[in-house]
């Protein structure tokens, strides 16, 4: 749940997101980077397996998975570890790891974090807690670390939690809580772990649970298709306090299983964020062409705004502002818009959608992927203030530089600076004349960028140019008639984006004819 720090995002960001034109790239935002957080990898310990969950209170990270060990960023695996069983902490601020070592005796698949940020409820496969019963489920102390006297049992998997109120809602594998039947949706007390009579009774698993930011609605994602013995194909928005289905005409957009070869096609809701007035909704599929992409649905109405249908399994989704960025292994995004990358492009891990529009922005990181990971798919999950953004999974690598299972981002004043553009190239065939050309160069920040042209001191020309990360550089050319005939010049080329300034060298001197 993002509803847990206030979100501040530049002016410049928000603006930016809410302007874009059909089609049509993102502006640069002041900061020197376009979204609300920068592509730049920030320093934080690492993992030595995969991380599943993150929840964000105060200045803590709580990060939870299969990993048994943190250590320092830069530090190969078996170097300067500390025993962390499935669960810890690192600080916000500098990425260290903290001193919460409890210890669990299995894997953790979802963390959450009460409103007042005082407390996280943990959830997974773990049985004990510090040596302490606890089934599945267990609260701590954000502030002090300390394991708190809830104590409902699930006789299953916890794979989502959620919190409102005074009220725990979770998600999984189980069908018992506190010894009542619970078919894979619940929800207890915050204050006292007591059962709730809210009972959805899901016929299958739960990946995904959220509640609306107003606390009006639960929405649930899985493999189900029927939820109170109602037709609900993997989503369904819920009353918070009776458990009934509401409509919710955006669910139509993911597309009903298909079971039958050649067209087999079954898709499930991985992780739902919701965001102000807006729930976003991301789906992994089975079969070639499946549906794996991102919805985007109106709160109060339930009907689809917009749609992505990127393919590529999309695995965490986080809004920051009118930014919705994402961990997914999408390795085509042509069926979006015909200029966006398509398959043989390689595998985009991370990506950012604008939160109206749905078009892709300018943010540009990546990971990778641990093929010996039991899930092979790069970023798992995602948290987020309005400064900054966690990502964990089962990657080895982000930008190409060793740091696994989790990783962060910020809005950090400056961002990336693009490469520097080679020389342009300068000749001179017809009198008092010269004809220049360059190439652009792209941004890990940035769509557009802006290039200047210079002969000494002069300026010679002025160029606005947008390049995706997967798009071939562009040839720019231009005629120089400020020369005389004699004159023995030479330019570069100075590319900005919006705070940051990279110069290429000067190119061979000409003597204009």
């Amino acid at each position: 749940m993002k509803k847990l720090v206030l979100v501040l995002v530049t002016a410049a960001a928000v603006v930016a997101a809410a302007l874009i034109p059909p089609g049509a790239p993102v502006v640069a935002a002041a900061p020197g980077f376009g979204t609300a957080v920068s592509a730049v990898k920030q320093s934080s310990w690492q993992t030595n397996a995969p991380v599943n969950a993150i929840a964000i209170a105060g200045n803590n990270v709580f990060v939870g998975g299969l990993f048994t060990r943190v250590r320092p960023p830069g530090k190969p695996a078996g170097q300067g570890e500390a025993v962390r069983t499935y669960l810890a902490s690192f600080s916000r601020t500098s990425g260290n790891a903290s001193g919460f070592a409890p210890k669990l005796n299995g894997p953790v698949w979802s963390i959450a974090t009460s409103l007042d940020q005082k407390w996280i409820v943990v959830g997974g496969d773990f049985t004990t807690v510090n040596g302490q019963p606890r089934n599945r489920i267990a609260m701590f102390n954000a502030a002090t670390g300390a394991l708190s006297s809830f104590r409902p049992s699930v006789n299953f998997r916890v794979k989502a939690v959620a919190i409102y109120g005074n009220s725990v809602f979770f998600g999984g594998s189980f069908g018992r809580v506190s010894g009542v039947e619970r078919n894979r949706l619940a929800a207890v007390a915050l204050n006292s772990g007591a059962l709730l009579p809210w009972n959805p009774n899901a016929n299958d698993d739960v990946y995904a649970i959220d509640v609306a930011d107003n606390g009006t609605k639960v929405y649930a994602g899985g493999p189900f298709t029927t939820v109170r013995g109602q037709h609900h194909n993997t989503l369904v928005a819920l009353n918070n306090s009776t458990g009934v289905p509401y409509a919710m005409p955006a669910a139509s957009a993911i597309p009903e299983p298909v079971l039958v070869p050649p067209n087999k096609c079954v898709t499930r809701v991985k992780d739902i964020d919701t965001y102000g007035s807006k729930v976003f909704v991301a789906n992994g599929g089975d079969g070639t062409g499946c549906y794996d992409g991102i919805l985007a649905a109106d709160v109060a109405t339930g009907k689809l705004l917009w749609q992505s249908k990127c393919l590529g399994a999309t695995e965490a989704v986080k809004a920051i502002g009118n930014w919705l960025y994402k961990g997914s292994h999408a390795h085509n995004c042509s069926p979006d818009e015909p200029s966006y990358f398509k398959d043989g492009s390689g595998t985009h891990y991370l990506l950012v959608h604008s939160g109206v529009t749905g078009k892709l922005g300018p943010w540009f990181p990546n990971t990778d992927a641990d093929p010996n990971s039991s899930t092979k798919v790069g970023p798992l999950a995602m948290a987020a203030t309005g400064t900054d953004l966690w990502v964990g999974g089962d990657f080895l690598k982000v930008n190409g530089t060793g740091q696994q299972g989790i990783t962060r981002f910020t809005n950090a004043i400056g961002g990336a600076k693009a490469p520097a553009p080679a020389a342009p190239a300068a000749n001179s065939p017809v009198a008092n004349k010269v004809g220049l050309s360059f190439r652009t160069v792209v941004d890990p920040d940035n769509i557009t960028l802006t290039y200047k042209v210079y002969q000494g001191t002069r300026l010679v020309g002025t160029w606005n140019r947008n390049t995706y990360k997967w798009q071939a550089s562009q040839l720019v050319t231009y005629t120089d008639t400020g020369v005389k005939s004699g004159q023995q010049v030479n330019y570069r080329v100075e590319v900005l984006d919006g705070r940051n300034v990279v110069k290429s060298a000067t190119s061979a001197t000409v003597v204009v004819r």
